[in-house]
Order: C-alpha cells, then structure tokens, then sequence
C-alpha cells in the first residue's frame, strides 16, 4: 500500500455487549448480519450463558459472565442493554473509566446520573452514547442534538410510553375498561406483569428528564418532575373528550419559562414540565398515535414544530437505535475524534404548574343544587366554567358529568378541587386533566 493511503485504513472497533435479552440478541444479529467493515462483536456477558448461547454468533465470540473478563479484554465499545441502575451503573464507570466508550439504552439510569457518566466519558477522552434510551428506534436524541442544533427549544410535547398509549387507544376505539385494556396489553406483551412503571408515568417521566437536558439544556431530576397515573381515565372521559373535539392520551411535556431581568437580559429561571393524562385536539399529530408508537413534538423559535415519530419500543426498533451509536463511536474513532462532550447550563426549579383550559369529570349522587354547589366554589377561586357535558342513560347513584374551565391557572383548580372533593354527593375524586 503506497504510503499516501495509510490514513485511510479502516479501524475496526471490538464490541462487547452486556445483556443478550430482547435487545441484546437483537444488536447480535445486526452487528453480524451489517456488512459494516469497522465492528467486529467479540465479546458477550449474560448470567446463565450455557443457556443463552445461540449457533448463528460466530465461534470467535467470548461468552462470560464476569464483568473482569469484558473490562480486561480488547473491546473498545461496551454495550450496556441489561437495564436496571444497578450493577449497570457500576460497570458502566468502571467500562469508562478503563479507557472504553459506552453505549446504552438504560433511561432510568441515564435520567439520573446521565451529567455524571458523560463528564466522566469526557474526563477520560472517550464517548458515552444513548441514543436508544428515549422512543427507541426513533431517532430524537440525535435528531435534537445536530439536526435541531440551529434553532432555540423552548417547548417538548411527546407520547413516550408505548403501554400507555395501547392500553388508551384500546379504551378509546372499543369502549372496554381501564382494567380490561391493561390485560389485553399484558397479554400482548406490551405491559409488564407488574405495570406500575409505565401507567403511572414514571418510565415516561424518566425520557422526559432525559429531553429536556437534551433538547432544552437543563439538568433535572425525575423526580422533580410530577407524574400522573392513568388509571383514573374511564371509557365515559372518551365520550366527553370527544364532544370536545379531542381524546385522551398520556401527555409528557416540558417548557422554558423566559423572565426578563431589570438590565435588560434574558434568563431562563423556570421549567415547567409533567407526565399526565391529557385532551388533545382530535387535528394534533399527538391524537393521531395509535398502539404502541411514539411521538415527540420539538418547538424552536426559528423552526417551529418538528415531528418525530416511529416504533418506540421491541428488540429490532431498539437495537437500531443502539447499533446507530455504535457506529456513531466507531466512526468518530475512524476519524480521531477523542470524545463529544455535552453541557447543560442551566438547572432551573421545575413546576407543574401551567396556565391553560382543563377538564373535570364527576361521579355523584343526583341530588338538587349540584351544579351551583360547584360553580359556587369554582367562582371563589376565579375560576369560570367554559361548559358542562352530561350524557342521559347513567344511574343516578353514580352519574357522570364533566365540566370544561375557561383558562386558568392548575394550581388555582387544584385548590378548587381540595374544597370539592370533601363535597357529600361526590362517589368518587374528581378527575382533573388539562385541555391541550
């Protein structure tokens, strides 16, 4: 080979994977089907490998159960696909800090300690890369970090939980319960056996923490963030929403509160961001995601909206999303980029709290003086009713109505809602869901 094209010899990039599930074995089979030249698998750690090992992986691959034997070995890229904080975490700092770049879809560790293990990536001169952590084998991390790099973010809307979204699509087009949903999603496998992640939000919240540091600049902690079950929703709010214009879905959202300070210059001082049920207009593109798909709605100043939207959860949508930042890694290796490093500059107090229109949805007993009793609290607090919505056919030990508010603020109804719910003819709580 002349001397001239030396620079232009392929690097090839060992590749090490923790976890050979769903997305584990998935990753195996596009690493050694990918015509890629510069990846090559060597190395995969499972507990229990003699029953995991499969005859399509070339002989050459190292099957382990010790983390030693991945941390010791040639491997330039560590691929961390078993979830869960820890040992993830552990093996994760120590993969980094022994001179090796890391991949991972692990959301609730990198909702957490995401600032932590990147600095950690840059102090070490390597790269750290989670690409498959939010929506899956939609492209939005990267998509917010160099495609909508240009522009100033300042709002994030999504559906970021495929379970949520199948079970309320479930409701809405065949009118079954809240209960029988999450069964059919279980049964499907779309639902855990144990679903409290997913229905209350807190697997959403934790890919909303992640957006917002991403797309919004700002260091938050998920648990800073309120999440809101959708356990509540009956097939009757369908109904309603309906009459309105709209469905329900569950909603994860974050925006940048800008003040003006005296001098003149701007500071973003407050984020609010929830995960929650919600009405959406029936023309939004967030009514429009049915089953277990993902969306994400990015708001610039210069560009407006910007849609990404695709398959959010299974073992191939995934292990793309994976694959693509090993290759990331691998190429800016090719190239002799040492790390990418990410700032977040901004770590502003987070609210729930927002100004905009809301539902309420009742079960009383009918009785005379109901509405007024309402309206009479509601008033107190400044808040006007936009309409109410009843449908006729339902008992009156347990009749249901809803009642839309004219803009205000949540806090303001949530005070309300305290006075309301300690009303005699309520069956059960009020449901409260903002109007988006």
């Amino acid at each position: 080979m002349p001397s001239g094209d030396r620079s232009t010899a392929v690097r090839v990039s060992n590749v090490a994977l923790l976890g050979f599930g769903t997305v584990g074995s998935s990753v195996a089979k596009i690493l050694c089907e990918s015509s890629s030249p510069n990846l090559r698998l060597t190395h995969i750690l499972n507990r229990n490998v003699a029953r995991k090992k499969v005859d399509w992986l070339p002989r050459s691959v190292q099957w382990t159960e010790k983390i030693d034997d991945v941390l010791s070995s040639g491997a330039d890229i560590i691929v961390e696909v078993m979830g869960g904080l820890q040992p993830s975490e552990d093996w994760i700092r120590r993969a980094l800090a022994s001179g090796k770049s890391v991949v991972t879809a692990n959301k609730q560790l990198i909702a957490r300690c995401g600032p932590e293990l990147i600095g950690l990536a840059a102090q070490k001169k390597q790269h750290i890369l989670y690409g498959a952590s939010v929506a899956g084998g939609v492209p939005v991390i990267s998509g917010l970090q160099m495609g909508l790099a240009g522009d100033e973010l300042f709002k994030l809307r999504g559906i970021l939980n495929g379970t949520c979204n199948y079970i309320l699509s479930q409701m809405e087009s065949n009118g079954v319960t809240f209960a029988t949903a999450l069964r059919e999603a279980q049964k499907l496998g779309f639902a855990e056996a144990d679903p409290t992640e997913d229905i209350d939000g807190l697997d959403a919240r934790a890919k909303l923490t992640i957006l917002a540091r991403v797309g919004l600049h700002c260091n938050v902690q998920p648990d800073s963030i309120a999440a809101q079950s959708i356990s509540a929703i009956e097939a009757i709010d369908f109904e309603y929403a309906n009459q309105l214009g709209c469905t329900i879905r569950q909603i994860s959202w974050a925006e940048l509160q800008r003040k003006k300070e005296a001098d003149g210059e701007e500071n973003h001082d407050r984020l609010s961001a929830a995960v929650q049920p919600a009405l959406v207009q029936l023309l939004s593109p967030l009514a429009r995601v049915e089953g277990a798909q993902n969306l994400v709605v990015a708001t610039g100043t210069y560009g407006g909206d910007t849609v990404f939207g695709g398959h959010g959860a299974g073992g191939h949508p995934t292990a793309v999303a994976v694959v693509s930042d090993i290759l990331a890694i691998a190429n800016a290796k090719q190239s002799g980029i040492n790390h990418a490093e990410a700032t977040v500059d901004k770590s502003p107090a987070v609210s729930s709290d927002y100004t905009g229109k809301h539902y309420l949805r009742f079960f009383v007993k009918d009785q005379p003086g109901i509405i007024a009793g309402l309206a009479t609290i509601l008033a107190k607090h400044k808040i006007n009713i936009d309409s109410v919505l009843q449908k006729p056919g339902h008992p009156k030990s347990r009749l249901p109505f809803s009642i839309t508010l004219e803009e205000c603020k949540a806090s303001l109804v949530g005070k309300a809602l305290q006075q309301i719910n300690a009303l005699e003819f309520l069956v059960q709580p009020c449901l409260h869901l903002p109007i988006l």
